[in-house]
């Protein structure tokens, strides 16, 4: 009974999300509604639940979770700063001539906003109103527009510092001690932050590559459907204006990330020092006024508050499905398997890649890889490349229609003479591309392990 009940749970979840109700309340009351029922008809023990004010009262005291608004606030700023106005114009007049320039120009650009803010929408909304509108007017097919727009912004999930990165990196650290205690090994190794963001260096360069070969092969293949622009419209190369776009947002990200790459701050500290270098690069731009800092302030709170909440319900959820022996009953299935880890994995990934269609990336990371990651761990796999595996397939919710977010933001600024289906046939081959970049790293899974074990050893 108790097991029927962590998988009626577990379904009820899912299908409550699909309402539109906030998050964190139906983690949080979906969770205590079971939770409820368990105990009249005597399949929970309700005493799982004292566990949860000390959860939540590790949940405020994490320093590691103190990077998220901090990196929320720098992506906002940045976005404010609107630094991609000049870096677009200067990236068009050098790729523009050519046929796909202009989509490979938003690419990126997508790709240094992405590592400069972390934040899907942000990117797509802010690149979707500068470049769209030319794209479309230049002759540009309206699904390979969009698609790029729409793909480019999701590159902030893999790309480091990207917040999915931290929030993987609290949550696979806790995974990972709970897998030494399975396996009998008292060890203070943990998975930092700082691994996950050298692991995923190498494949978010890689999948930027992929992109731009993409669009590379697109515009040989099809040249009318990405023309080049007059030359007459792009003028001439102002190098010291590219110079000047360029150099601020590289020496901001070579700043946070060289920080915590090589160890001279935590992800915390290097997000503070990117707060402060964002807000100091919107003071020289003069975009920053007491206006802009009150927005900033005030979306840095909103999506930092959503971002806690749903982390609270996640869990409530987390206690009541152990309570229920839900956790006992996924390592089951996991390990009776056919293919031993790997069957186990390839289920987990694709059991990821499903929900990505229905849940956000968020949820799926609080809900769902505490429950498999330390089995997973406890089976052998390597806590950094399952982690940034992870990563990359999350990536994909933002594009699965649909409720693909990314899709969500662009649409906001599409003009309506671009149908919704166009953008969904736009996105398909860059999750086409997405899935093959999970094949690679599979394959070859020293594109992730590489660096960290070359910086801190095996």
């Amino acid at each position: 009974m108790a097991e029927t009940m962590a998988l009626l749970l577990f379904l009820g979840i899912c299908v409550f999300l699909m309402t539109g109700f906030p998050v964190a309340f139906v983690l949080g009351g979906v969770s205590l509604l079971f939770a409820g029922i368990g105990v009249m008809i005597g399949a929970f023990d309700g005493s799982y639940l004292s566990a949860l004010p000390n959860r939540i009262f590790g949940i405020m005291n994490n320093q590691t979770m103190l990077a998220v608004p901090l990196f929320v606030f720098m992506g906002v700023m940045l976005e404010k700063s609107r630094i991609a106005d000049d870096l677009l114009e200067s990236m068009t007049r050098l790729f523009g001539a050519k046929p796909g320039g202009l989509a490979i120009s938003v690419c990126l650009v997508g790709a240094l906003l992405a590592a400069s803010t972390g934040i899907v929408g942000a990117t797509v909304v802010t690149l979707g109103l500068l470049a769209l509108p030319t794209m479309l007017r230049r002759g540009y097919d309206p699904a390979i527009s969009t698609g790029t727009l729409a793909a480019t912004g999701t590159l902030g999930q893999i790309v480091p510092p990207s917040i999915v990165l931290v929030l993987l990196g609290d949550v696979m650290s806790s995974a990972y001690q709970q897998a030494q205690l399975k396996m009998g090994i008292f060890s203070p190794k943990t998975v930092s932050v700082g691994d996950l963001f050298m692991g995923a260096l190498v494949p978010g360069l890689v999948l930027i590559g992929l992109y731009v070969l993409y669009l590379v092969v697109m515009a040989i293949i099809k040249p009318a459907k990405l023309p080049p622009m007059p030359q007459e419209e792009l003028g001439t190369v102002n190098w010291g204006k590219l110079l000047g776009a360029l150099l601020p947002p590289l020496l901001l990200i070579g700043l946070v990330l060289g920080s915590i790459l090589m160890g001279f701050a935590t992800p915390t500290e290097a997000a503070a020092v990117g707060a402060v270098g964002a807000t100091l690069l919107a003071l020289s731009k003069r975009k920053l006024n007491l206006q802009q800092l009150k927005d900033v302030t005030f979306s840095t709170t909103s999506i930092s508050a959503m971002v806690f909440l749903i982390l609270i319900g996640a869990s409530l959820f987390s206690l009541v499905f152990r309570g229920f022996g839900g956790e006992a009953v996924i390592e089951e299935v996991l390990h009776n398997l056919p293919g031993g880890v790997m069957g186990a994995f390839f289920l987990v990934m694709l059991v990821i890649f499903i929900l990505g269609f229905i849940l956000d990336y968020i949820e799926i990371c609080f809900v769902v890889v505490p429950i498999v990651g330390p089995i997973l761990l406890a089976m052998g796999l390597d806590p950094v490349w399952l982690g940034v595996m992870i990563a990359i397939n999350l990536q994909t919710s933002f594009l699965t229609p649909p409720f693909g977010f990314s899709l969500f933001y662009l649409r906001s600024v599409t003009p309506a003479s671009v149908t919704t289906m166009t953008m969904y046939r736009g996105v398909i081959p860059f999750i086409f591309i997405q899935l093959a970049m999970l094949v690679i790293a599979y394959i070859w899974p020293q594109l992730i392990t590489w660096l960290p074990e070359t910086v801190y050893g095996p």
